[in-house]
């Protein structure tokens, strides 16, 4: 009897044991796999404050490419960068498959630091207002990717801001479309303006 007993305890002790052990795998597979990871930077342009996350589609890794070749000239051609930098601003903008959540806002690194803050705001209250979290690569929301983008007419006029004035502010018109057409009722067309920020164009106003 009291053997039974015995081997009955250790069943017991290795029954709770292979349970533990089970208990501790799935937790492993459900959850800490599934932990966020940080997100690297693979290019940037330093003395732009450019950065390129390896997250981004290869569309736009080509476009960063275009805009760091653009740059490095001695004399860099104006023109040619506020236009690279609108093709870039709309399509990370735009685009929402990518984003890992509502507050993963695009195009931030062409956006003036002045207007920065209400920038992030309205957009998390507006286009980026329903993006659900992408945080664990589960998300199931069908989201916009922006497909072919024209800049349109580019011409340099004043602008006025917070108690500032650029006589040479850039005004870019652009239109785009999305690569599906269940987003063809979303914004496709705007104008966007950048100011001179150092050597830097920054974006100060999206209508």
């Amino acid at each position: 009897m009291k053997l039974k007993k015995k081997v009955k305890i250790l069943l017991i002790i290795l029954l709770l044991i292979s349970l533990a052990i089970i208990g501790f795998l799935t937790y492993k597979d459900l959850v800490a796999d599934k932990s966020p990871k940080e997100t690297k930077i693979i290019n940037e342009v330093e003395d732009y404050g450019y950065k390129l996350k390896e997250n981004k589609p290869e569309k736009y890794k080509k476009m960063f490419e275009d805009l760091k070749g653009i740059l490095a000239e001695e004399k860099v051609d104006e023109e040619k960068y506020v236009k690279k930098i609108s093709e870039m601003f709309i399509y990370d903008f735009y685009s929402l498959n990518d984003k890992a959540a509502k507050t993963d806002i695009g195009g931030v690194d062409f956006v003036h630091s002045e207007i920065l803050e209400n920038f992030l705001q309205n957009a998390q209250n507006t286009y980026y207002k329903y993006v659900e979290s992408n945080i664990y690569n589960n998300r199931k929301q069908k989201l916009p990717v922006v497909d072919e983008i024209i800049i349109g007419e580019t011409e340099q006029k004043a602008f006025a801001y917070n108690s500032k004035v650029d006589e040479q502010a850039y005004y870019v018109k652009v239109n785009w479309t999305y690569v599906d057409n269940e987003f063809s009722s979303y914004q496709k067309e705007a104008q966007l303006v950048f100011v001179h920020d150092g050597k830097k164009l920054s974006l100060v106003e999206l209508q």
